[in-house]
Formats: structure tokens, C-alpha cells, sequence
């Protein structure tokens, strides 16, 4: 009987060892293998044209992007932060609480309907100014999205206006995509009836225009920052 408790000693003894062996193992297995990233995440923070306007689910530009990212390889979620009508004044007023912590870029796309209301260009100007100080304080990337007036409004205000978005650009060293209606303004087969907002078939026009900007924002797949 003691033969027997001795053996059992013994076999308790090796399994305990083998134990140990095979969690020093696969603790510096865990150790060698890195860390699942979370994916990048983006805000597209803007009005309408951002939103989707009259649009169906999963046609809307953020959801777009988020998919032609994907299909390129990145690791991101596009988070729609656009409301239909904000101006910059109704922008700069919920930054805070519509891009989360943790948000990695924001695309910042406001001015639009500013310009079509006539407002100053020179308060638009200061909205996004601010917009775009507060974001680097909270060290977010910002990708700004252009807008350009309607020659209706006048030279001078065409002028004023148009010269936001570049302005800003130099000076907070900020990639820039010119305007976000690019190939689609002009082009009643890409817009909606009211000749303003783009169709499912104008967002995938601007899709494919932002996409080589925001890939270069972003870095190489599985580089993202």
C-alpha cells in the first residue's frame, strides 16, 4: 500500500511539472505573439452630404469608405457623424459629444450650407478653426473635406469662400481633398432630383475621388495610426 501512495506521489509530482512546463510555454508563446490592435477609428463629421440625404441603409459615404477601406486591406470603423443641415456654427457646437474618445481621424466636412444660406465666409472660417484646434488638442488626426460656392453668390463671396479650405490646409498642415462634390457636381445622373445631393451612384463617384487621401491619411494597411 505504501509502494502505491509513493507512485502516486510520483505521478502527481511529474504532472505538476509537466504543468508548469506547458504554462512557461504558452505564456511565452502569448508574449511572442502581438497584441490584436483595435481597428483605426474614423468620424465623418459633417452635414448631408455626409449623412446620406435620402439615401438607403449602407449607401451612405461613410459606410461606402468604411467598405472601400476593408476591401483595400484596413482595419478601421467610419463612424457617420453627419447631420442634414448643420452649418459650421451647429458643427462647432457638438464636436465634443459626437466624436468619442478614442477616435483616431476625423473628416471634417462643414461649409456647405453656410454657403448656401450667404453666411460670412469669415465666421466659417473661425467655426472650422476652432473645430480643427480643438480636435489636435484632443490628438486627433483631421482630414478637412473642401466645399466651393456657387458662382450665383458673387465673385467677391465666391472668392472669400473658396479660399477657406486651402488656407487652413497650410496652415495646420492638414491633407486636403479640395471638394467633396468633385465629378459629381454638374452631373444630374450622379445627384438626387433637387440637383444639390449625390445619389448612390454619385457617392461611389466620391468614394473613389477621396479614397487615395484618406488611404495616405491612414498610412499602409496594418500601419494605421
Amino acid at each position: 500500500m505504501e509502494h502505491g501512495f509513493q507512485a502516486y506521489g510520483f505521478h502527481m509530482t511529474a504532472f505538476k511539472n509537466l504543468f508548469r512546463t506547458l504554462l512557461v510555454v504558452i505564456m511565452a508563446w502569448l508574449a511572442a505573439t502581438p497584441a490584436m490592435a483595435d481597428p483605426v477609428g474614423i468620424v465623418g463629421f459633417g452635414d448631408s452630404l455626409m449623412a446620406g440625404y435620402r439615401l438607403g441603409p449602407g449607401e451612405s459615404f461613410a459606410d461606402k469608405l468604411q467598405a472601400a477601406l476593408k476591401k483595400d486591406g484596413y482595419d478601421v470603423t467610419v463612424a457617420n457623424a453627419g447631420v442634414s443641415g448643420d452649418t459650421t456654427s451647429d458643427g462647432l457646437a457638438r464636436l465634443d459629444w459626437s466624436v468619442p474618445d478614442g477616435t483616431d481621424l476625423v473628416i471634417l466636412e462643414l461649409g456647405a450650407n453656410d454657403m448656401l444660406r450667404g453666411v460670412d465666409p469669415a465666421l466659417t472660417r473661425k467655426n472650422l478653426e476652432a473645430m480643427i484646434e480643438r480636435l489636435k488638442e484632443r490628438g486627433i488626426k483631421v482630414l478637412l473635406f473642401g466645399m466651393k460656392a456657387a458662382p450665383n453668390l458673387g465673385p467677391d463671396y465666391q472668392k472669400a469662400f473658396d479660399a477657406i479650405y486651402p488656407d487652413l490646409a497650410a496652415r495646420y498642415s492638414l491633407p486636403l481633398y479640395p471638394f467633396f462634390l468633385d465629378g459629381v457636381a454638374g452631373h444630374p445622373d450622379l445627384q438626387l432630383d433637387d440637383g444639390m445631393h449625390p445619389n448612390a451612384k454619385g457617392v461611389d463617384r466620391m468614394v473613389e475621388g477621396a479614397l487615395p487621401i484618406v488611404e495616405n491619411s491612414l498610412g499602409r494597411p496594418g500601419k494605421s495610426s
